[in-house]
């Protein structure tokens, strides 16, 4: 596992460079889910492919801008999941974005993964990873140092919701107006990582990304953002439930699967399952 550590870091580092220095206009490419790739979004991936290839312990790596997974190494015992570039639609207007990593053993099911990890290229390039505990590290003179365990409480103050608001269903707007009510601020910048990680790092809240009218089976991909965000949260004292059941519970049948996903404190999530029973 250290070694996975550390081409993720070392990942990172590469990533913050061409983040600073690359071009992000638009390739002629597109992803799997067909939207047309930034010149940042394919270079990030090839960063992440190549420090992974150098791992022997890793058997099959699986990429948000890739159709299929690769293998590596047939025998392995790991299977990683990226985005290497979660909210790259931002970079144009200078807000945060970040990388996400599922890690997962013997095969890509939300039951195998083993650790998560996330990378936020704000102000400062913080790394959180998650394996027993759930740890914050920040990039200083080109290397990772140790801050401090994090831990979600009980109920939060920040209130995230994703999708387009025509598209929700009322019961779902009512639940979001519901947390407004209660005194809960809006915190949705469009970027996944930062906003998920902002939840963390004030002691909780809630991220929804629910089903809604032009995504039935929500948006966010299980194995490249929704599993290992839902590890982290767990692993962080938190919850995460695609509505009513545990996600780190549901199976995948292919590497770019979606489901609706909340994340959040104990309160949060409560109200979420309340909202949602019997619909």
């Amino acid at each position: 596992m250290d070694n996975i550590f550390k081409a993720i870091q070392q990942s990172a580092k590469k990533i913050k460079q061409a983040i600073d220095t690359k071009d992000i206009g638009y390739s002629e490419s597109q992803n799997s889910s067909g939207e047309l790739q930034l010149q940042l979004d394919i270079k990030c991936d090839m960063i992440i492919e190549e420090e992974f290839s150098k791992i022997a312990s890793i058997n099959s790596i699986a990429s948000e801008e890739k159709e299929a997974a690769v293998q590596f190494h047939k025998q392995s015992p790991y299977f990683i999941a990226y985005d290497p570039i979660d909210g790259s639609s931002l970079l144009d207007v200078n807000l945060s974005v970040g990388s996400i990593f599922g890690i997962y053993k013997d095969g890509f099911e939300a039951k195998n993964m083993v650790a998560a990890c996330y990378v936020v290229y704000g102000p400062r390039v913080e790394m959180v990873f998650a394996h027993n505990k759930v740890k914050l590290h920040l990039l200083q003179n080109n290397s990772f140092e140790y801050i401090k365990e994090i831990r979600l409480n009980n109920k939060g103050k920040l209130n995230a919701p994703g999708g387009t608001q025509q598209n929700w269903k009322p019961y779902h707007k009512q639940l979001v107006d519901s947390l407004f009510s209660e005194g809960y601020r809006l915190r949705y910048s469009g970027g996944m990582v930062p906003d998920l990680h902002q939840i963390l790092l004030k002691g909780g809240g809630l991220f929804s990304y629910p089903a809604t009218s032009d995504k039935p089976h929500g948006k966010l991909r299980k194995l490249f953002e929704v599993f290992p965000f839902a590890f982290i949260y767990k692993k962080a004292g938190g919850f995460a439930v695609d509505s009513k059941q545990d996600i780190m519970e549901l199976g995948c049948s292919h590497i770019h699967d979606t489901s609706p996903c909340f994340f959040g404190s104990k309160y949060e999530i409560e109200k979420v399952i309340d909202a949602y029973k019997d619909r």
